[in-house]
């Protein structure tokens, strides 16, 4: 059975044991082990002092930072009876993170969001970074609504004209599904002739939304209504009568749910 490499990206901040869990909820489902990864700015560090007194900070800073992860990561690990690897480095954040994901070549990576500024992680603009050059899968933890290890998940998907389709380990997501599967779509005009393969043995419920200024808004609602707490969208072609929802960055601002997203 195959193993999947799950890279949680974190700047170790008060959101980071919520994002841990969300991985280790995932890692359960899909057969995953979990490594963290945090990079810290030279910058942030050491401003214009002595050669001597920037080596003080970055060995005080050096040891504050792996005292620090250990103790947000080793509460979850003996919670949840997982392993989880972790590192960090100081240095160039965009840099230091595509090295790392290079040279671990991981399935998916986890990130977090924060309320006042989703795209800024662990340093400018990660978030975006990590969707323009990753082709894998990457998972942004809800702040709210998230998931639970060892509890089945309310799954929804977002615009695909057939379930799951670019996710590997559709499988194993929808035998950890409860109730029926939602999907939801949001499409130039209502009414729009579409079919949807259904999976097998699960019941799909489809809620259809007209684009329009309210499309996320009224999405957010229903996503909430139906108590979704991962939503699942492939970044597909448009298709000739289904408008595809390519904003991620709107989706992070305004949907309090964990989304899973793929590439085309």
């Amino acid at each position: 059975m195959k193993k999947y490499k799950i890279l949680v990206l974190s700047n170790l901040d008060g959101s980071t044991q919520k994002i841990l869990k969300s991985a280790v909820s995932l890692a359960k489902m899909i057969n995953g082990e979990i490594e963290v990864f945090s990079v810290t700015k030279l910058t942030e560090i050491i401003d214009r002092d002595s050669q001597l007194s920037a080596m003080r900070t970055i060995n005080t800073k050096h040891t504050a930072t792996g005292k620090k992860m250990k103790n947000l990561i080793t509460p979850i690990i003996k919670d949840y009876g997982i392993n989880i690897k972790y590192s960090f480095i100081f240095g160039n954040v965009k840099n230091e993170i595509k090295n790392f994901i290079e040279e671990r070549q991981p399935d998916i990576i986890v990130l977090g969001k924060r309320k006042s500024s989703p795209f800024r992680l662990i340093g400018d603009s990660i978030t975006q970074y990590v969707f323009k050059t990753f082709k894998g899968a990457i998972m942004i933890a809800g702040d709210k609504n998230t998931l639970e290890p060892n509890q089945e998940i309310s799954l929804g998907m977002l615009n695909n004209l057939e379930p799951l389709v670019n996710l590997k380990f559709a499988g194993d997501l929808l035998a950890h599904t409860k109730s029926s599967l939602k999907s939801f779509k949001i499409v130039k005009k209502l009414g729009a002739s579409e079919e949807m393969t259904k999976p097998a043995n699960k019941k799909t419920v489809e809620y259809v939304f007209e684009h329009n200024d309210s499309s996320i808004k009224n999405l957010s609602n229903y996503l909430t209504k139906n108590n979704i707490n991962l939503l699942y969208l492939s970044k597909m072609k448009k298709q000739a009568d289904n408008f595809m929802v390519s904003d991620i960055k709107s989706l992070v601002n305004n949907l309090n749910v964990t989304l899973l997203v793929t590439s085309e």
